[in-house]
């Protein structure tokens, strides 16, 4: 089994991790629509302060997907792509649970 290589966001140069951790945090909430922004927020919230660099790029490169399809694959309308079926699961399992 081939594995697929995830492309990875580059930071920008010098940037802190605590700022980081802030812009990703902001864009996670200045989304295109209102449902993403709760559900991104919510998972930010949860897990962004826990995640290691490549868990951190795999989710800048998340936030580079447009909202329409981000929704229909966090409510499981459509299957995520395989690079990002991992991260999808765990933002349905941590910011949509009941």
């Amino acid at each position: 089994m081939t594995q697929i290589q995830i492309p990875r966001a580059v930071p920008p140069e010098n940037e802190s991790p605590e700022h980081r951790l802030k812009r990703l945090r902001m864009r996670s909430m200045r989304r295109g629509i209102k449902e993403m922004d709760i559900i991104l927020v919510r998972y930010c919230e949860a897990r962004l302060a826990l995640m290691d660099a490549a868990m951190l790029d795999t989710y800048e490169v998340l936030l580079e997907e447009n909202d329409q399809d981000l929704y229909q694959w966090v409510s499981g309308q459509i299957e995520a792509p395989e690079s990002l079926r991992q991260m999808i699961a765990d933002i349905k399992a941590t910011a949509c649970a009941p």
